[in-house]
């Protein structure tokens, strides 16, 4: 008999729990630990549309097609997430040359490889540890990587000052919206209250889900192509401090599923107000590349904070994002970000070190890529040409899909698109007739949800309902990308018309 502090465990020859074994021989299972009754209840409130039950239903008509069954089309297309080398974007040819060489040191020496890569790559490699990638880096990115990211950003903010020691290299973007968790404390009332746009994208709601925080939306204006109404912010604020204590404001510029670019005067005023109620901002600018409109113009939180004066910029906190997985590169899986930090408390900043520490570092290699991305050939040097021919291709193709995606749903009755003025997606309300809406609310589904699910399995397309995303009550939109190749995405968006057409009759 082994014993243990406060309890007397019995224990059969084989060395096995004596109660484990006879209940094994009487036919019974032990009962498990972890159960649904038992599982952490934030977990469950967790909810991620984007790869949600229509990509589970699509991966399921994939595997159909594959063994030889019989659909209404020959392949699904996927245009649910924003993955851009899974819709055949090629790689740009100078990132994958730089990653290749911190990859393969050994070839340093190649004649192959142009003398831009090889300096870069030879940098990076001289910040970590034993020149490997395959080493550890500091928990907050490695230092020359940094580097260049402050020397990107103040280029790309005219001069505004960036201190690298204010740059952590992030897992993605996501990885740096987990700085929420320094920000959620208090209980009931007290309890912290995080500011998102409505539409959003599900990572914040899942996050504060997650994180037991309390979730205060603010709608953007669909009539005035997906604005931010300051007077929105202000209903929301006044309406959440009745049950929360709001202490973060979160934007996503340029907009995702929205695809609207927030206009200067636009930050302004959201700055003011978060000046005024003494909010965290958070700024999502992964799709600051990803600008089509050709009225619109990418503005950074922090270069229009700066623009505001001394009594803004240095009292405001703000937290931005970047990443390698959209813009023009489309490295999803490389899973590269960034996050700036500005006016954070030194002490609180100590804090957010500790708690990044715990996860070691993120990615070498995508710290690599995300390097490539700020640190690109200059006209002088030998790659910019090829470099600058394949980013110029990228992001002309992408305005032209999102210009031909817009005029051929906004020309489809009961369908009405905003002009997708950056990012990659559009996000059309779609009008439902009463019998389908009673058809879903029997079947237990948003009515949007229904539409989605029936346009899978009727065309094979498969996009993701507006209710994983948050809309207005009474209204019903899909978020779909505008990644595939220009073929594929004419003939994805004429199959939803006919489908529409018909589902709307």
């Amino acid at each position: 008999m082994r014993t243990c502090p406060g309890r007397i465990l019995r224990y059969n020859a084989s060395g096995a729990p004596a109660a484990a074994v006879a209940a094994a021989r009487n036919g019974k299972a032990r009962e498990k630990t972890l159960t649904m009754e038992t599982l952490n209840p934030q977990v469950k409130a967790v909810e991620y549309a984007v790869r949600g039950p229509i990509v589970i239903k699509a991966g399921e008509i994939e595997r159909i097609l594959q063994e030889g069954g019989k659909k209404p089309f020959t392949e699904v297309i996927k245009a649910n997430i924003g993955d851009a080398h899974a819709m055949g974007q090629q790689p740009i040819t100078f990132l994958r040359q730089v990653v290749a060489l911190c990859t393969f040191p050994e070839l340093l020496d190649s004649p192959s490889f142009p003398e831009d890569a090889k300096r870069r790559a030879q940098r990076i490699l001289q910040g970590c540890g034993g020149r490997s990638l395959g080493s550890y880096s500091a928990s907050q990115g490695v230092d020359c990587i940094r580097q260049d990211i402050a020397a990107y950003i103040e280029q790309r903010d005219q001069g505004v000052p960036s201190n690298w020691e204010n740059i952590f290299l992030t897992t993605g973007a996501s990885d740096g919206i987990s700085i929420l968790r320094l920000l959620v404390s208090g209980e009931g009332r007290a309890r912290t209250g995080v500011m998102i746009p409505i539409p959003q994208y599900p990572l914040y709601s899942a996050a504060i889900a997650e994180l037991g925080a309390v979730q205060v939306n603010y709608y953007l204006d669909e009539d005035n192509c997906w604005a931010l109404d300051v007077h929105e912010l202000h209903r929301a604020y006044q309406a959440a401090k009745q049950h929360c204590q709001p202490r973060v404001l979160c934007i996503i510029n340029p907009g995702n599923p929205t695809g609207q670019v927030q206009s200067k005067k636009c930050i302004e005023d959201v700055l003011h107000f978060a000046y005024e109620e003494n909010l965290f901002v958070m700024a999502d600018e992964v799709y600051q590349e990803n600008v089509y409109a050709p009225d619109c113009e990418f503005h950074s939180f922090k270069k229009v904070l700066y623009e505001m004066g001394p009594e803004y910029f240095n009292s405001v906190e703000l937290a931005s994002f970047h990443s390698t997985s959209k813009g023009y590169t489309g490295e999803c899986g490389f899973r590269g970000g960034f996050m700036e930090i500005v006016n954070l408390d030194p002490e609180v900043k100590a804090q957010l070190v500790k708690l990044l520490s715990v996860r070691l570092c993120p990615p070498v290699a995508g710290q690599a890529a995300m390097d490539v991305i700020v640190n690109p050939p200059q006209p002088d040097e030998p790659s910019f040409a090829q470099f600058h021919k394949e980013k110029a291709s990228v992001l002309g193709a992408l305005a032209d899909k999102a210009k031909l995606t817009e005029q051929i749903l906004s020309a489809v009755p009961g369908i009405k698109c905003n002009p997708v003025q950056g990012a990659m997606y559009a996000f059309p309300q779609i009008f439902i007739p009463p019998r389908a809406v009673e058809e879903a609310k029997a079947l237990g589904m948003q009515p949007d949800m229904l539409y989605c699910l029936r346009l899978l399995e009727e065309t094979g397309i498969c996009v993701v309902p507006g209710s994983g995303f948050g809309q207005r009550e009474g209204t019903y939109h899909f978020r779909m990308t505008i990644l595939p190749s220009p073929e594929k995405l004419k003939v994805l968006l004429e199959k939803v018309r006919d489908f529409h057409i018909n589902f709307y009759a």
